[in-house]
């Protein structure tokens, strides 16, 4: 989802000591086993819980619920959850000097506007496409990092050749899909690259939970001010609408956030990127259950290609620190 988080953590970073203090032992091989336990099961379920929102959201959408305000719901929640824990338990995260102040600000206005596109995408492409195609995520990352001045080498060809060819028998040869829509998930994949770059720019030193709390509220503040513009139009969700905009606010968006940061400290966001296939694969499945959605053998095909071009790229992530910690903002920074 919105841009949440540059962790320290995540980084594979430990606590320094202080001079003059006795530094606490170790722990022993059975805490470090349970320890290891514990972040592959958040890592999970953090994970599951970002898997069920595109079909969700989709399902939400072709049911009739406008998809800004059912956004601008969901973060609302979210916000409120997120202020609330921090100001009761760590109210220390609300300070920032003025300089980041401003460059959140920006990046929280990129990650309003591509989330916007993104949700709004979800009423003319099936959300079993929709993941397929998002999680190219990676290999445009890397090709907005080439504009930037990176080296485009014989690999990044050959990935973008494999992405490009699988998307074309998904919405090409294998089927068919609305412009418009293919237009907003485009440029949410673009914003969303934008958006992990700025990030890794501008806001390494700062601590993960500070750039939690900012970006998601500017983000819901942009999305607001969206939905102002388009005639702030709400209907009443209904007991089903809201039990989808609760489950979005607090499993997908607060409990996810709290158990993928937690997942970070003990295994390392290298560990958590090997998932990222299995939410793409949870999204496609879930949608063929409940929504009915199907694809053809061509546009399995398709996606397998998309796929194998996407894990070559979060390969690549690994090749130096910097990348490293790019690959950590990823994992930490989902829709």
């Amino acid at each position: 989802m919105v841009a949440h988080a540059y962790m320290n953590a995540s980084l594979g970073s430990t606590p320094g000591t202080t001079p003059g203090v006795t530094t606490t032992p170790a722990p022993d091989n059975a805490d470090t086993t349970r320890s290891h336990w514990l972040g592959w099961a958040l890592a999970l379920a953090a994970t599951l819980a970002s898997a069920i929102v595109t079909p969700l959201v989709r399902g939400a959408v072709v049911g009739g619920m406008d998809p800004i305000s059912l956004l601008l719901a969901r973060l609302l929640i979210a916000s409120a959850l997120l202020l609330g824990t921090l100001a009761l338990f760590d109210r220390v995260r609300f300070q920032v000097d003025r300089g980041g102040f401003w460059r959140l600000l920006v990046i929280g206005l990129v990650s309003g506007v591509e989330i916007c596109c993104f949700f709004w995408s979800l009423a003319f492409v099936d959300a079993s496409m929709s993941a397929i195609i998002k999680s190219t995520q990676p290999l445009v990352v890397l090709l907005l990092l080439a504009l930037g001045g990176e080296r485009i080498t014989g690999r990044h060809l050959a990935r973008l050749a494999l992405a490009m060819a699988g998307i074309y028998l998904l919405v090409g040869a294998g089927g068919s899909v609305a412009p418009f829509g293919l237009l907003l998930l485009g440029l949410s994949l673009l914003l969303y690259a934008l958006q992990l770059v700025l990030v890794q720019w501008w806001l390494s030193s700062y601590d993960a939970r500070t750039v939690t709390l900012y970006l998601t509220v500017f983000t819901t503040l942009v999305i607001a001010g969206w939905w102002l513009a388009q005639g702030a139009n709400w209907s009443e969700p209904g007991p089903t609408g809201w039990l989808v905009i609760i489950i979005l606010a607090v499993v997908s968006t607060y409990f996810a956030r709290l158990a993928l940061f937690a997942a970070i400290r003990r295994i390392g966001s290298g560990q958590i990127a090997l998932l990222w296939p299995l939410q793409t694969l949870g999204i496609v499945v879930l949608s063929v259950l409940f929504l009915d959605e199907r694809l053809s053998a061509v546009q399995w095909m398709g996606g397998a290609l998309v796929l194998v071009s996407a894990m070559l790229a979060i390969e690549r992530m690994d090749s130096t620190p910097w990348r490293r910690r790019l690959r950590a903002l990823m994992v930490s920074v989902r829709n």
